[in-house]
């Protein structure tokens, strides 16, 4: 055993759902969801959505506004781009979530006037994966992440579901999938 050099700046679980129309087509429902136990801007929940439902552009909702841009300006920024805008409005929710990862398991955000639930099912055999940073070109930050892939999802908002499904995937030669629960997640940056 051995302890990992670089500095540990979160630690939780990220979900995630990119659902398309067609196998390798296009990503038309986008949704990478956040349950932080440890980071410098504390613990809390933040969903970033993507959809037809959201007509098309980016809604972020958290209990953790200060967390959500945090992640915005790390680690999702650097996952995706788009998110790197902090011009986004943040929808105030709580979150909660149901489920038992062998059948399915459901994410709810619920705001002022909308009620999103993200699920995930038919869940494929765990993968563990755990990449370091490196000095550029190489990724400024390593995770340490448990992978389920998930050959069923959906996103809803106020019971209407958002287009797109998932598709099987190969990760490393690997059954996966375009959706995943992400739990035990850690993310590092060099010291």
């Amino acid at each position: 055993m051995s302890l990992d050099p670089n500095r540990l700046i979160l630690t939780g679980e990220n979900p995630f759902i990119r659902l398309s129309e067609s196998e390798g087509g296009a990503v038309v429902t986008h949704a990478s969801f956040w349950r932080i136990l440890v980071s410098p801007a504390g613990a809390g929940h933040v969903l970033y959505l993507k959809s037809e439902l959201t007509q098309d552009g980016w809604k972020i909702y958290s209990d953790n506004i200060a967390m959500a841009r945090w992640l915005q300006q790390t680690v999702q920024g650097m996952l995706n781009d788009e998110l790197a805008n902090l011009a986004i409005p943040v929808i105030d929710a709580t979150f909660d979530r149901t489920g038992d990862v062998r059948d399915f398991w459901t994410e709810r955000a619920v705001s002022h006037d909308e009620e999103i639930a993200l699920t995930w099912h038919d869940i494929g055999e765990p993968l563990l994966i755990h990449t370091h940073p490196g000095p550029r070109p190489a990724s400024k930050y390593g995770v340490c992440t448990v992978l389920m892939p998930a050959l069923g999802a959906r996103v809803t908002i106020n019971g209407v579901q958002a287009k797109g499904r998932p598709f099987p995937t190969q990760r490393d030669g690997r059954p996966f999938s375009t959706c995943a629960l992400a739990f035990s997640e850690s993310w590092t940056e060099m010291r």
